[in-house]
Protein backbone atom coordinates (compact mmCIF):
# COMPACT_ATOMS: atom_id res chain seq x y z
CA UNK A 1 0.00 0.00 0.00
CA UNK A 2 1.26 3.52 -0.70
CA UNK A 3 1.98 5.70 2.35
CA UNK A 4 -0.96 8.07 1.73
CA UNK A 5 -3.41 5.15 1.60
CA UNK A 6 -1.90 3.66 4.75
CA UNK A 7 -2.39 6.90 6.71
CA UNK A 8 -5.94 7.17 5.34
CA UNK A 9 -6.63 3.61 6.55
CA UNK A 10 -5.20 4.42 9.98
CA UNK A 11 -7.44 7.48 10.26
CA UNK A 12 -10.51 5.36 9.44
CA UNK A 13 -9.90 3.20 12.53
CA UNK A 14 -9.28 6.17 14.83
CA UNK A 15 -5.49 5.83 14.95
CA UNK A 16 -3.31 8.88 14.62
CA UNK A 17 0.30 9.83 15.04
CA UNK A 18 0.71 12.53 17.65
CA UNK A 19 3.88 14.58 17.36
CA UNK A 20 5.79 15.00 20.58
CA UNK A 21 6.72 18.52 21.56
CA UNK A 22 9.59 18.35 23.98
CA UNK A 23 9.72 22.10 24.39
CA UNK A 24 6.28 22.10 26.02
CA UNK A 25 6.93 19.36 28.58
CA UNK A 26 6.87 20.37 32.24
CA UNK A 27 10.19 21.36 33.65
CA UNK A 28 11.64 21.36 37.13
CA UNK A 29 10.78 24.41 39.20
CA UNK A 30 14.01 26.35 39.59
CA UNK A 31 12.50 29.13 41.69
CA UNK A 32 14.24 27.67 44.73
CA UNK A 33 17.88 26.98 44.00
CA UNK A 34 19.64 24.55 46.28
CA UNK A 35 22.88 25.79 47.74
CA UNK A 36 25.55 23.84 49.53
CA UNK A 37 24.08 24.65 52.96
CA UNK A 38 20.71 23.05 52.11
CA UNK A 39 18.56 26.19 52.00
CA UNK A 40 16.20 24.46 49.55
CA UNK A 41 15.53 21.69 52.06
CA UNK A 42 15.06 24.26 54.80
CA UNK A 43 12.63 26.22 52.63
CA UNK A 44 10.62 23.07 51.89
CA UNK A 45 10.62 22.12 55.58
CA UNK A 46 9.33 25.60 56.46
CA UNK A 47 6.66 25.47 53.75
CA UNK A 48 5.58 22.02 54.89
CA UNK A 49 5.44 23.18 58.52
CA UNK A 50 3.30 26.17 57.54
CA UNK A 51 0.89 24.12 55.41
CA UNK A 52 0.60 21.32 57.98
CA UNK A 53 -0.73 23.72 60.62
CA UNK A 54 -3.28 25.62 58.53
CA UNK A 55 -6.12 23.39 59.80
CA UNK A 56 -6.54 20.78 62.52
CA UNK A 57 -6.22 18.01 59.89
CA UNK A 58 -4.05 18.38 56.79
CA UNK A 59 -3.63 15.66 54.17
CA UNK A 60 -1.00 15.72 51.45
CA UNK A 61 -2.13 13.67 48.45
CA UNK A 62 -1.83 13.20 44.72
CA UNK A 63 -4.89 13.41 42.52
CA UNK A 64 -4.67 9.86 41.11
CA UNK A 65 -3.82 8.01 44.34
CA UNK A 66 -6.59 5.60 45.48
CA UNK A 67 -5.24 5.37 49.04
CA UNK A 68 -5.25 9.17 49.27
CA UNK A 69 -8.91 9.12 48.29
CA UNK A 70 -9.62 6.45 50.92
CA UNK A 71 -7.97 8.44 53.71
CA UNK A 72 -9.68 11.69 52.66
CA UNK A 73 -13.03 9.87 52.56
CA UNK A 74 -12.47 8.46 56.05
CA UNK A 75 -11.97 11.93 57.52
CA UNK A 76 -14.98 13.22 55.61
CA UNK A 77 -17.14 10.38 56.97
CA UNK A 78 -15.91 11.19 60.48
CA UNK A 79 -17.19 14.74 60.02
CA UNK A 80 -13.75 16.33 59.74
CA UNK A 81 -13.13 19.11 57.25
CA UNK A 82 -9.49 18.49 56.37
CA UNK A 83 -7.24 20.68 54.24
CA UNK A 84 -6.14 18.58 51.27
CA UNK A 85 -3.05 19.52 49.27
CA UNK A 86 -2.61 17.70 45.96
CA UNK A 87 1.13 17.70 45.40
CA UNK A 88 0.93 16.85 41.70
CA UNK A 89 -0.91 20.13 41.13
CA UNK A 90 1.52 22.26 43.12
CA UNK A 91 4.49 23.76 41.23
CA UNK A 92 6.77 22.82 44.14
CA UNK A 93 5.02 19.54 44.83
CA UNK A 94 8.00 17.36 43.87
CA UNK A 95 10.20 19.09 46.43
CA UNK A 96 7.49 18.72 49.08
CA UNK A 97 7.16 15.03 48.19
CA UNK A 98 10.89 14.57 48.77
CA UNK A 99 10.64 16.28 52.16
CA UNK A 100 7.64 14.13 53.14
CA UNK A 101 9.45 10.99 51.98
CA UNK A 102 12.40 11.97 54.17
CA UNK A 103 10.13 12.49 57.19
CA UNK A 104 8.07 9.34 56.66
CA UNK A 105 10.99 7.19 55.61
CA UNK A 106 9.08 5.78 52.67
CA UNK A 107 8.26 6.45 49.05
CA UNK A 108 5.71 7.33 47.81
CA UNK A 109 5.03 9.61 50.75
CA UNK A 110 1.34 10.12 50.08
CA UNK A 111 -1.07 10.20 51.72
CA UNK A 112 0.66 12.03 54.54
CA UNK A 113 -1.65 13.03 57.39
CA UNK A 114 -1.00 15.76 59.95
CA UNK A 115 -3.29 16.13 62.96
CA UNK A 116 -2.81 19.16 65.15
CA UNK A 117 0.34 20.05 63.21
CA UNK A 118 1.99 16.71 64.01
CA UNK A 119 2.80 14.09 61.40
CA UNK A 120 0.65 11.03 62.10
CA UNK A 121 1.72 9.00 59.10
CA UNK A 122 0.25 7.37 56.06
CA UNK A 123 -2.70 5.08 55.34
CA UNK A 124 -1.55 2.16 57.48
CA UNK A 125 -1.01 4.32 60.57
CA UNK A 126 -4.29 6.25 60.14
CA UNK A 127 -6.31 3.07 59.61
CA UNK A 128 -4.74 1.29 62.59
CA UNK A 129 -5.47 4.30 64.81
CA UNK A 130 -9.06 4.30 63.57
CA UNK A 131 -9.53 0.57 64.15
CA UNK A 132 -8.01 0.83 67.63
CA UNK A 133 -10.40 3.66 68.52
CA UNK A 134 -7.57 6.17 68.97
CA UNK A 135 -8.17 8.37 65.93
CA UNK A 136 -11.32 10.14 67.15
CA UNK A 137 -9.79 11.17 70.50
CA UNK A 138 -6.82 12.61 68.57
CA UNK A 139 -9.23 14.53 66.34
CA UNK A 140 -11.12 15.87 69.34
CA UNK A 141 -7.97 16.99 71.14
CA UNK A 142 -6.75 18.75 67.97
CA UNK A 143 -10.07 20.59 67.63
CA UNK A 144 -11.02 18.88 64.38
CA UNK A 145 -14.13 17.26 65.85
CA UNK A 146 -16.37 18.42 68.66
CA UNK A 147 -18.80 15.55 69.23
Amino acid sequence: MPAATWFHYQNDVQMREIPLKFDSMPTRDDSIVESSDGTKKAAMADRLAKLSTEKAVVIFTTSQCPMCYTVSSLFSELGVCAAVHELDKDPRGRDMERELARRLGRSPPVPAVFIGGKLVGSTDRVMSLHLDGKLEPMLKSAGAKWL
